[in-house]
C-alpha cells in the first residue's frame, strides 16, 4: 500500500530537482476534491478551475437569496488544498462544518458563508477565494470558472419513466446529477458565459491540465462549454490527462463503460485532445475498447491501482503516485520550461 511518506518523498524529489510542474485541474465536487487531494502532495504550484453551475443545497440557497456564484464545490476544493498538519486539519473540517437547525441555517456549511461574506466585503470573487486560501493555509489556488452563476441544461431521454423513450429538457445540476433518464447532451445557460481571465491565463501556463475524476456532465463537460476556456484548452502548450471514474454514477451516467465516457466527452469538445487517460486497473473489464476510443482523441491509456480499500473512492496517495509517474513518463525531459 502507498503510504503518506511516499508522496512526501515525491514532493521533495520533485523541489529537489526543480521538476515541479505547473498544473491546472479542472472540475466540481467530490471527484475535483480527490483530484486535489493526490496533486497537492506532488507540486508546489497547483491550480484548481471550479464549476459555478450548482443549483441545490446550501450554495442553491445562498445564490438565490444573495446572487452570488455557488460557493459549495469551490468550498470543497479549498478544503482539498489544506494540508495534513493540525492547521490545514482543524480548517479543512471548519469550512466542511454544517449546521444543524431546525431554521433558517440548517445545512448551510460555514465554508460557504465564510466565502460569501469575502465577496461582499471584496467585491472581486477571485481576490476573495485568495484571501480564504490563505487563512486556510491552502497549498494551491481555486478559481471559479466564470465570474457569473450558469444553469446546466440537458437533453435526457426517459427523464419521465413513464415515457421512456421520449426527450426532455432538463434544467438545473441538481436535477440533471439525478435524473433517471438517459443524458443525451448538456449546455450552460447562458451559452456564452464569460470565463474568469486568471482561470484561462492557468491553462495557458500550465504544464499540465488534469480533467476528472466526478460527475461527467455536471462537473467535468461544462468546463469545456465555456467558449475563452474551451478555446484555451485546445490552444494550451500543456499535456493534458483525463481521470476517469471508479464507476458509473447512478441516474447521470447509468450503465456508462468507460469508454462511453470518453466518446461523451469528444461529442461535446470535439477539437479537444487528451494525451492521457487513466484510469483504475479494476475498473476497466476492456482494455482494447479504452484504448480505442483514446486513440480517438489522440491519447494513451495508463491503467494503476488508484482506488482506496476501504470503498469506492480515490486513494489521494496512490492517485499522486499514479499522477507522478504519468507526468514523468509523458511530460518533458528534465526541469518543467
Amino acid at each position: 500500500m502507498i503510504r503518506t511518506r511516499t508522496a512526501r518523498r515525491l514532493l521533495r524529489t520533485n523541489r529537489r530537482s526543480g521538476v515541479t510542474p505547473k498544473v491546472v485541474a479542472l472540475g466540481g465536487g467530490h471527484g475535483l476534491s480527490a483530484s486535489l487531494a493526490a496533486l497537492r502532495r506532488i507540486t508546489q504550484d497547483l491550480t484548481a478551475v471550479v464549476t459555478v453551475a450548482d443549483d441545490g443545497g446550501s450554495s442553491g440557497r445562498l445564490r438565490s437569496e444573495l446572487g452570488v456564484l455557488p460557493p459549495g464545490d469551490l468550498r470543497k476544493a479549498l478544503a482539498a488544498l489544506c494540508g495534513d498538519d493540525e492547521w490545514g486539519r482543524t480548517w479543512s473540517r471548519v469550512i466542511q462544518h454544517r449546521f444543524t437547525s431546525k431554521g433558517e441555517m440548517h445545512g448551510h456549511a460555514v465554508g460557504n458563508l465564510l466565502i460569501v461574506a469575502l465577496w461582499e466585503q471584496l467585491g472581486d470573487p477571485v481576490a476573495a477565494l485568495e484571501w480564504v486560501g490563505r487563512l486556510l493555509g491552502a497549498h494551491g489556488r481555486v478559481l471559479p470558472m466564470s465570474a457569473v452563476p450558469l444553469d446546466l441544461e440537458a437533453i435526457v431521454r426517459g427523464h419521465d419513466p413513464a415515457r421512456p423513450d421520449d426527450t426532455d429538457t432538463v434544467r438545473g445540476q441538481a436535477t440533471v446529477a439525478l435524473t433517471p433518464g438517459e443524458v443525451l447532451q448538456v449546455q450552460l445557460v447562458p451559452s456564452d458565459p464569460p470565463a474568469v481571465p486568471e482561470a484561462v491565463q492557468a491553462v495557458m501556463d500550465a504544464d499540465w491540465v488534469v480533467l476528472g475524476p466526478g460527475s461527467w456532465f455536471s462537473s467535468v463537460i461544462p468546463h469545456l462549454l465555456v467558449p475563452e476556456l474551451a478555446e484555451a484548452l485546445t490552444q494550451t502548450r500543456a499535456r493534458r490527462v483525463l481521470t476517469l471514474n471508479l464507476a458509473p454514477q447512478p441516474g447521470e451516467t447509468e450503465g456508462f463503460s468507460p469508454q462511453r465516457h470518453l466518446e461523451v466527452l469528444a461529442r461535446h469538445a470535439p477539437k479537444l485532445t487528451i494525451d492521457v487517460v487513466l484510469a483504475d486497473e479494476a475498473a476497466v473489464p476492456d482494455r482494447q475498447s479504452l484504448s480505442l476510443a483514446a486513440e480517438r482523441l489522440a491519447g494513451k491509456v495508463e491503467l494503476a491501482p488508484v482506488a482506496a480499500a476501504d470503498g469506492p473512492r480515490h486513494d489521494p496517495e496512490r492517485l499522486a503516485a499514479a499522477y507522478d509517474r504519468v507526468f514523468r513518463m509523458y511530460g518533458r525531459i528534465g526541469p518543467w520550461r
